[in-house]
């Protein structure tokens, strides 16, 4: 099937191959009242996959199975490719039961042939959610990464370019490479992008059927093609240049089409990193003198919170009317614009922000001398970015680094505009039904929870509050050394890098074995949480880090208990709070969970006094208060980050209706 006829297929009356040269969904304003009414479903709850639909479409396809178990690799090729084509694809494959069950079949026997893996009937669910355009919630450990496979399989098959977006360049190549052999099955390649990519490697790989890439690669790329002119111009436009000039040799756009998304880690890549929009820049010559950043850094540590400046509750910085006043006179000779005080007031405000909102080994590290922005929901370090308007290199001379040239914006875009101009989207995650009602109003995204293979083993044992984060860190390393000793492993999950390495150097004073895992410690990820699952070991880790990989745990582990998780502070979203409960008791398995926090925890200091006290008793009354600040504050916290991810789309659509950067408005 050809692309523009999968497109029609996908897309009906939506798809107007005349607008655009690319492969896409086009661009639509927005429209108040029929938006309004659309986002009405996002308040239902989310879909849940009954058991009773589940045991149907397994008996459908082990039937199937059973009829074609004796047909060579050759042959059940040839009829996978016939079920293929009879498939209708997007909104109606839910009622597809003639021809659905028998590609689901075919792929079942791949896998158990190629990869040695027979899909459970909850995979096979999984990946009829995702064919279906909805996002898969699915327990942590329930094999996503074949769910996906499964999906793309099937979806390649029909002509359509697939994309499987991971959260990071490992995952990314590791999922390539381990399901390499049941695309090949059907004669299907796939492909994969990485960081450092030449333009030729990267259009190779989206030349696949199927290929796999982090989401800040894919939307880079994309923004590569659309300042290079791709879908940008009319085909009629582009058509009528070729005939001017039949020689010239056309370039090709690095991202041939947005057929299908599966997200993997959907709420992790949808959610959590769409609070800051994707900016493709080059350097520039730096916009501020060293001199004027050097004032405005003095001129900030003489001004006094209250006094001179307020933060507010959103981490915004307020500049109060005798700020100005205050501060030091500016250096002489400066160009007559930095002169004014809305200037002026512009740069101290960034200088009070360097210095108050963003710290060390928190919202950045110091690697060989330059300053690395770590993610604070994953904890990984995101590399070649950088902050605007200053503020990175305010930074920088904060720390006594060499000031970086400065950053001229190029295009940007966020991932909330981007998602939405595949033809079909889908996603998988352990966690989302805290986030359904914004997925469907943003990516039209539906919820469908898919029970566990296996009943859940896992024991959550009662919180316990801290009056200090001295306590706390003691209490952690006690309740670690008392678990390991029954031969449980234990994870430890922090919420920043300083914090990791607190709890590290409690458990070094007290000379018990452990390993650290953080944004210094990148490359090494997956072998530490690989063997996070040894009997008796201890790993210290930011919550997010290691997420898509196992923890297995050896024969003496599971004996014991199975893996015991501390979590440590709680996080703002309820969701990555349960993402790290369930590295434990994954796949039926037996395990714990224990939250041991602090009433200094970020999270509860900015409630009233007043409601943090009782917290830390250890009494009944005490969790019950626990629990009860804990809802007040996780809500007021996914308030402000919604408005927040809400403030950043208009932006970004205000400034493309500015610009007209990619022609229509969205």
């Amino acid at each position: 099937m050809s692309d523009a006829i999968f497109a029609r297929q996908l897309a009906g009356s939506d798809f107007r191959r005349a607008d655009t040269r690319r492969d896409e969904r086009a661009a639509r304003a927005p429209r108040a009242l029929e938006d309004f009414l659309l986002n009405l479903v996002g308040w239902l709850p989310p879909l849940r996959e009954s058991a009773a639909a589940i045991k149907q479409l397994q008996r459908a396809v082990e039937a199937t199975r059973g009829a074609l178990q004796g047909l060579d690799d050759a042959a059940l090729a040839a009829r996978f490719a016939r079920a293929v084509a009879g498939l209708r694809l997007h909104k109606r494959l839910r009622k597809e039961f003639e021809h659905l069950p028998v590609g689901l079949a075919c792929v079942a026997l791949a896998c158990q042939r190629r990869l040695a893996l027979l899909p459970h009937p909850v995979q096979l669910a999984g990946a009829r959610a995702l064919l279906g355009g909805e996002l898969a919630e699915m327990q942590t450990g329930e094999g996503k990464t074949l769910v996906a496979a499964i999906a793309a399989t099937l979806m390649a098959a029909t002509g359509a370019r697939v994309h499987v977006i991971s959260t990071n360049d490992y995952l990314a190549r590791r999922d390539s490479h381990e399901m390499s052999a049941l695309f090949g099955f059907f004669g299907l390649s796939v492909g994969c992008i990485q960081g450092g990519m030449s333009e030729a490697e990267r259009r190779a790989a989206y030349a696949h059927p199927i290929c796999y890439a982090s989401g800040k690669e894919v939307v880079f790329d994309y923004l590569k093609d659309r300042l290079a002119g791709h879908g940008v111009l009319p085909a009629r436009v582009t058509r009528l240049h070729e005939l001017v000039q039949p020689d010239a040799a056309p370039c090709q756009p690095l991202i041939p089409a947005l057929h299908f998304a599966i997200v993997d880690e959907a709420d992790s890549v949808m959610i959590d990193e769409a609070r800051t929009p994707m900016i493709l820049s080059r350097e520039a010559p730096p916009l501020f003198d060293p001199a004027l950043l050097t004032w405005a850094l003095e001129a900030a540590r003489m001004l006094e919170p209250g006094r001179h400046f307020r933060i507010g509750e959103g981490r915004e910085m307020e500049l109060l009317p005798t700020a100005l006043a205050a501060a030091p006179a500016a250096p002489p000779g400066l160009p007559a614009s930095w002169r004014s005080d809305a200037w002026r007031e512009q740069l101290l405000r960034q200088a009070l922000t360097a210095l108050h909102l963003f710290h060390r080994d928190q919202h950045y590290i110091l690697t060989d001398g330059k300053v690395q922005i770590v993610d604070e929901s994953t904890g990984r370090v995101m590399a070649d970015r950088s902050w605007e308007h200053g503020l990175h290199q305010l930074i920088e001379s904060k720390e006594g680094l060499v000031q970086s040239r400065g950053r001229e914006t190029m295009a940007r875009m966020t991932y909330q505009r981007f998602f939405r101009r595949y033809y079909l989207l889908s996603g998988l995650t352990g966690t989302a039904a805290e986030a359904a009602r914004e997925l469907w109003a943003v990516y039209r995204l539906r919820v469908r929870r898919i029970p566990s293979n296996r009943p859940l083993r896992r024991r959550r044992l009662p919180d316990r509050c801290l009056p200090s984060a001295a306590a706390k860190w003691a209490a952690v390393a006690d309740a670690a050394l008392a678990i390991t000793s029954r031969g449980q492993p234990v994870l430890i999950g922090t919420r920043s890098v300083q914090a990791s390495e607190q709890i590290g150097a409690e458990l070094t004073r007290r000379g018990v074995a452990h390993v650290v895992l953080n944004a210094r410690q990148d490359a090494q990820e997956a072998d530490i949480v690989a063997a996070a699952g040894e009997a008796g070991s201890i790993t210290v880790a930011t919550n997010m880090a290691g997420r898509g990989t196992d923890i297995r745990l050896d024969t003496q582990a599971l004996a014991a208990g199975g893996l015991h998780v501390i979590l440590t502070e709680f996080h703002e979203s309820r969701r990555v709070d349960r993402q790290l409960f369930g590295r434990s008791g994954r796949q039926g398995e037996p395990g714990t969970v224990q939250a041991i926090v602090s009433t200094q925890d970020p999270l509860f200091e900015r409630q009233p006094a007043a409601l943090r006290r009782p917290a830390a008793s250890h009494s009944a009354a005490g969790r019950a208060a626990l629990r009860w600040l804990l809802g007040r504050a996780q809500a007021e916290a996914e308030r402000r980050a919604y408005v927040m991810r809400v403030q950043t789309l208009r932006q970004d659509r205000e400034l493309h209706r500015l610009i007209g950067f990619a022609g229509k408005v969205l």
